[in-house]
């Protein structure tokens, strides 16, 4: 693993915790995503790990993945998220997925593949490079008077430094349905740029499909975020 130095991102990294320790939060990153499914297993026993991130899957280490865990002030878990490297193998992303989006199904639903589509969009024909899946985003019990502040902004935000401190990508993207995108959460997060229509999930003896957007930043993306004053970031959440 290389860590790449990102200097502009210090003054995000040292008030971003500052303010999650004052709400009594620890985050904690790991690489084996065996022990990541046993902490799942403890903290969100209702929740299956989505495919993108399952070890029997894929081969998945310090090189390329991670995990992060939030823990409050009791030690219990109260937030994940995870990223991944993709192997692209040298095309774009839009025929990446159109080879391979049945590996990023909505998880704990029967889905009928010969009906569900993937769709490119402009922002995928163009993105190639590396290029890191974001997934497993979850906050559970927080402190109230954090509920407000940005927690999902500075929890994103970290993901994303975390990225560019691991590999330094070209790209970040993932998938969100409609209904969370629609609420606003892309933006909360700190994603600058979403397409709609991206996906299409019918889910096995239903007419109503699943729809998602695919949310993605650039590398520049991802440092203009994180030069932003924390104030600045409190102020979009509210």
């Amino acid at each position: 693993m290389t860590l790449h130095r990102f200097q502009e991102g210090d003054r995000f990294i040292a008030n971003g915790m500052a303010l999650l320790s004052q709400a009594g939060i620890s985050l904690t990153v790991g690489y084996d995503f065996n022990e990541y499914t046993e902490i799942l297993k403890e903290a969100r026993p209702g929740h299956l790990l989505g495919m993108p991130f399952d070890p029997k899957l894929h081969e998945m280490n310090e090189d390329n993945a991670f995990w992060i865990v939030g823990r409050n002030a009791k030690g219990d878990v109260m937030h994940t998220q995870a990223m991944r490297l993709l192997d692209l193998g040298g095309t774009s992303l839009a025929e990446y997925l159109r080879r391979s989006f049945t590996e990023f199904p909505p998880p704990g639903v029967d889905i009928d593949l010969q009906r569900s589509r993937y769709r490119a969009g402009p922002g995928a024909q163009r993105i190639a490079g590396t290029v890191a899946y974001h997934g497993e985003f979850w906050v559970g019990t927080t402190p109230r008077e954090f509920r407000n502040a940005g927690l999902s902004s500075i929890l994103g935000r970290y993901a994303f430094w975390q990225s560019i401190q691991h590999w330094n990508p070209d790209h970040i993207i993932a998938f969100m349905q409609n209904s969370v995108v629609l609420k606003g959460f892309p933006a909360r997060h700190g994603y600058m740029h979403t397409e709609p229509g991206t996906l299409r999930w019918f889910l096995t003896g239903q007419d109503t499909p699943i729809e998602g957007f695919m949310a993605y930043m650039s590398n520049e993306d991802l440092r203009f975020i994180l030069e932003m004053p924390m104030s600045d970031m409190a102020a979009q959440a509210a």
